[in-house]
């Protein structure tokens, strides 16, 4: 009787670490969360659930897309063409990758796969992390409601500050690299695979229609399937403590502290941006409220640059990829960024 209790004890815990294998930590943390949530608010439960669920439905069409192109650069092999156009003159890729971020039509969560891919292509750290820190803060439909709502020369400034931006994450990160502070800061999954490595004799051929080739098709479904449940599982967890921060963090208390005549709006709205997530189109109408009430342009343009780059979504998503010391790096700039930017427009306004 012993060994039978003892034999189905032990596959028990295999099916819970099998779960829990399948699962990953961020899904892992999300179920307790609800769970737990479950036994404490109910209502909070059931709310954090489906808003969970609805980020994720919003999101998916730029998910998808992301994955695919993934998928096919690294089925085809053409993740090595695009790698190669970052291997040039450096600060040429950086200031390219701060460009393409500040106007790509991709949040910084939809992007990963593709960052991904690029690292495991070879691809420097310097531009990836430019681009990473400019993606998040513009897009076109974003410029479009921004204007409308905040004015174009706003909604200028706003771009020019996420390429300025993406510029000063990529000096940063090409300036560290070179001294080697940023060795072995990528996790294995961003980490240079052996075709990057390799000797120039074993470089890879480009098939550019790999559905012909069995071995193609085959690395496109791996990669597919792999990116996929690895991006699914990320946002899972980012999007639920979103909707946490949405609730517990008000956005009456921002509106009280950076609607008023403090000389500390401005560090204040680095600060508040950090944890109180505002994605950029949600942001737009609170900052033009607070502009209407007196708060400087200037302090709406910092809390919407810090709140975009240092959202949650987007933190997760660049700490599913790096190690601390690359995340750590990724919110400095940030910081200092947006803080940079709004004082510039301080003199500008002057």
């Amino acid at each position: 009787m012993k060994v039978v209790i003892e034999t189905s004890q032990k596959h028990s815990i295999l099916f819970v670490n099998k779960v829990v294998s399948f699962l990953g930590f961020p899904v892992g943390i999300s179920l307790a969360i609800i769970i737990t949530l479950g036994f404490i608010s109910p209502s909070q439960a059931i709310d954090s659930f489906f808003s969970t669920l609805s980020a994720l439905i919003r999101i998916s069409p730029f998910v998808i897309l992301s994955v695919v192109v993934a998928a096919y650069l690294k089925a085809s092999g053409a993740d090595q063409i695009v790698a190669s156009t970052f291997q040039g003159n450096p600060i040429k890729a950086i200031t390219v990758a701060s460009v393409f971020g500040a106007l790509s039509p991709f949040c910084s969560c939809g992007v990963i796969p593709l960052v991904a891919g690029l690292l495991a292509a070879g691809v420097p750290i310097a531009p990836v992390l430019a681009f990473c820190i400019a993606s998040p803060i513009m897009d076109p439909e974003m410029f479009i409601l921004t204007t409308a709502e905040l004015g174009v020369e706003f909604a200028f400034i706003k771009t020019l500050s996420a390429v300025a931006m993406g510029l000063l994450a990529g000096c940063s990160g090409l300036l560290l690299s070179k001294a080697g502070y940023l060795n072995d800061a990528l996790k294995n999954i961003a980490k240079p695979s052996c075709s990057t490595l390799c000797s120039s004799e074993d470089k890879t051929v480009i098939l550019y229609k790999f559905w012909q080739n069995s071995k193609g098709r085959q690395t496109f479904v791996n990669e597919t399937l792999s990116i996929a449940i690895f991006l699914t599982r990320w946002l899972t967890f980012s999007f639920l403590l979103e909707s946490l921060l949405l609730v517990y963090v008000p956005s009456d208390l921002i509106v009280s502290w950076l609607g008023s005549e403090n000389i500390y709006a401005l560090p204040l709205a680095v600060i508040l941006g950090i944890p109180a997530y505002l994605n950029g189109y949600a942001a737009i109408p609170l900052i033009s409220g607070l502009i209407e009430l007196g708060m400087s342009p200037a302090v709406g343009l910092t809390f919407m640059l810090a709140g975009s780059v240092t959202s949650i979504p987007a933190v997760i998503a660049i700490y599913s990829l790096a190690k601390a010391r690359l995340v750590a790096l990724y919110l400095i700039i940030a910081a200092v960024g947006s803080m940079a930017s709004g004082y510039l427009f301080l003199l500008y306004l002057a």
